[in-house]
């Protein structure tokens, strides 16, 4: 959907025809249930915080002031949502905030595909993979929120800004210190270290023979 047409649609609502809003709907709610799915790391919570970010864009559609797409605009009020229901978690949990925030219970894992058979290289890169996906459950909720934003959903800094509700260089002084606490976690546990001796240990196909 254009700019034009998400105004056209917009304009729409605000004159009362509903099927305007069917098509924002069906042209945002994938990529809105896919952050929260990220954010929140549970399905159902997901599904719940879609709804909701719908029904407030619905009802509050008149503040939409059009600085921004219609979908950066909805992305924000998915990721307040998800925030407020990571927060409530964590205030319910008895376990404490890591459990509750991390993010990697065994029922909000993502199926891991069988990978016995592969070849070696292929089997250290999911190796890889899920190393970094643990590592991002153990991240503080802000690190882990904006690493998905920009590095799972693709986000701008200008969007990323809007959605978080702070200045570029927020976004990209926060996106550093994640990337380093990213990184600590990972050679702490030694994913890094194992990368790097694997690589120095591959042989030198093309110098082999002389």
């Amino acid at each position: 959907m254009t700019s034009e047409e998400e105004r056209a649609a917009i304009e729409g609502v605000l004159d009362g025809d509903q099927s305007s809003f069917e098509a924002l709907v069906l042209d945002n709610q994938k990529k809105v249930y896919n952050l929260a799915l990220r954010l929140t790391g549970d399905a159902n919570d997901a599904l719940d915080a879609s709804q909701e970010s719908f029904l407030r864009a619905y009802t509050h559609l008149g503040a939409f002031k059009g600085e921004c797409r219609f979908g950066v605009w909805l992305y924000r009020i998915t990721y307040n949502i998800c925030t407020d229901l990571l927060r409530k978690r964590a205030r319910e949990s008895a376990l404490g905030e890591m459990v509750s925030l991390s993010g990697d219970g065994q029922e909000r894992e993502i199926e891991i595909p069988d990978v016995r058979g592969l070849p070696e290289d292929a089997l250290l890169r999911r190796e890889l993979t899920d190393a970094v996906n643990r590592a991002m459950g153990l991240l503080p909720p802000m690190h882990r929120q904006i690493l998905l934003l920009r590095e799972v959903s693709g986000m701008s800094y200008a969007d990323i800004a809007v959605v978080i509700g702070h200045g570029e260089g927020t976004v990209k002084s926060r996106l550093s210190r994640a990337r380093a606490a990213l990184a600590e976690i990972l050679a702490k546990n030694g994913t890094i270290g194992a990368e790097i001796r694997h690589k120095q240990k591959e042989p030198d196909v093309e110098g082999s023979g002389r």
